[in-house]
């Protein structure tokens, strides 16, 4: 078999445009995979530079097969199962700059460079005021990327047309204006390093710098270890780089403050390109569709699937009751506290239930459910209120989720034998123990509802009929099991 670098198979050659800060799986199966379809379906011919973020990473192996690697996508999209594999040539090369300082640094000095991408984890959007501008590099990721900021307004003279735009996709809500913030911290904090440019140069990232908050969506797997000697077989190459993903993507892409949409959609043409690719005045509303509408039903199907005797979220969606209980939380609950226009929010929580029935992935059920109560918090406990709100009653079926996790917190054994091993912070888990201890359903009700440090909130107080509906359903399900109990809600 093949090694798989530039001698071997074919690469295109570009532009370098890009600047990628992370070399990891999901930056390789969404990003990169999206620049290399924009490359092959418009005139966007950009090719992009990986930085290495932390000191130690994958820039060798990348070198090593001349970046060249495949993206392996499953799963379903408009009802078609999809198992594709695309060779990605769209990375020139990968440059450490730990010990490529002076490479990282000349990237700036590069006329055609005119975007940013990063992922460096969630952590990785951080002020440490700790770094100095003499570092080679900035340990942090926005120290880095002001380093390279002021070197390029220092190389083009403070050129407006030479300023970048910067797309961060690290998983944290309003991600561009958190990286914003850090780059002004540090334009604070190197001030005196800056000398007479500090001025001219803050004001020029201020003004011809354009900073986006993003909202990615794609579940990444990553390397198949299982399948990777039959993917090399089939691509023909030793690849060691293949990276794995659903066939679903979408990014979306808030437009800067100091940029019209339709100039960055002509810049960055993904939608051209057919792509899932949104460029929004707004990020929110996208990062709140997703939260309710894909991280919500997860939260409240998993006990509930789980104490049906269900381990598989596909089993669960194709399930005769609790599927129906799923596609009732999605399109008849939490779809309606949203605030998008209905035929989108109704495509997009099609989407989602057609991801839970991947044909490729063994998604347990049981993975969902460490810390169910913060997440019911964050992802389920918004649309209880505003359903209510609307509709003057609560949500039965989301209820009923609440009383399914509570209920899988109590331990024990399935009917069929199984363990019930549930996993939370310490002081939840002993606050179940002692309330299933009681034998009390109303004490249980009240016990959890009354949790301010899970909910922020006693909840006995601020929603009302809550406590009574938990209580009921909780007396459901002790009395029926669960999968009986599901039924009564339909």
């Amino acid at each position: 078999m093949k090694s798989l670098n530039a001698r071997t198979a074919p690469k295109s050659s570009a532009p370098e445009r890009i600047i990628q800060f992370g070399e990891g799986n999901f930056l390789r199966c969404f990003v990169d995979w999206i620049i290399y379809n924009m490359n092959q379906k418009t005139d966007f011919n950009s090719s992009v530079v990986v930085v290495q973020p932390i000191e130690k990473g994958m820039v060798d192996w990348l070198n090593g097969q001349d970046c060249l690697y495949h993206v392996n996508l499953q799963g379903r999209l408009n009802g078609e199962a999809v198992n594709s594999l695309t060779r990605i040539d769209c990375i020139s090369r990968a440059i450490n700059p730990y010990s490529q300082n002076w490479a990282f640094l000349a990237l700036a000095e590069q006329p055609e460079i005119r975007f940013v991408i990063s992922n460096t984890t969630e952590a990785g959007i951080a002020f440490d005021d700790t770094c100095k501008f003499t570092d080679a590099p900035a340990s942090s990721y926005p120290g880095k990327l002001t380093q390279l900021l002021f070197h390029r307004f220092k190389t083009f003279n403070g050129d407006p047309t030479k300023g970048l735009i910067i797309m961060p996709c690290e998983l944290i809500f309003l991600n561009g204006h958190h990286l914003k913030d850090c780059i002004y911290k540090y334009i604070e904090l190197w001030k005196a390093d800056f000398g007479a440019d500090y001025a001219s140069f803050k004001e020029w990232f201020t003004k011809y710098c354009y900073v986006c908050a993003t909202l990615v969506d794609r579940i990444v797997p990553g390397f198949p270890r299982k399948e990777i000697k039959e993917i090399q077989e089939k691509v023909c190459y030793a690849d060691n780089l293949v990276v794995q993903g659903e066939a679903f993507h979408l990014w979306v892409i808030e437009k800067p403050e100091n940029m019209d949409i339709e100039d960055l959609k002509k810049e960055f043409p993904a939608e051209k390109a057919g792509l899932n690719v949104l460029i929004a005045p707004s990020e929110k509303p996208y990062h709140e569709r997703k939260v309710t509408l894909l991280n919500g039903p997860h939260t409240v199907l998993s006990p509930v699937a789980y104490l049906s005797g269900i381990n598989i979220v596909r089993d669960a969606c194709n399930h005769e009751v609790v599927g129906k209980y799923i596609h009732k939380v999605q399109f008849e609950e939490l779809m309606q506290t949203l605030n998008l226009p209905m035929d989108e929010l109704q495509k997009f929580a099609s989407d989602v239930l057609e991801r839970f029935n991947n044909p490729y992935v063994d998604h347990q059920v049981t993975s969902i459910m460490l810390n169910s109560f913060p997440k019911y918090e964050t992802r389920d406990l918004p649309g209880v209120k505003v359903y209510l709100e609307r509709k003057g009653e609560l949500p039965k079926g989301l209820v009923f989720g609440l009383a399914a996790i509570i209920t899988y917190y109590k331990g024990g054994t399935r009917a069929d034998g199984a363990p019930i091993e549930p996993n939370d912070a310490p002081e939840i888990m002993q606050m179940l123990k002692d309330l299933w201890a009681t034998g009390d359903t109303q004490k249980v009700a009240e016990g959890v509802l009354a949790a301010e440090n899970i909910w922020k909130e006693n909840l006995n107080n601020t929603v009302p009929g809550l406590t009574a509906m938990v209580k009921e359903f909780l007396d459901l399900i002790q009395a029926k099991g669960m999968l009986e109990a599901v039924k009564t809600i339909l």
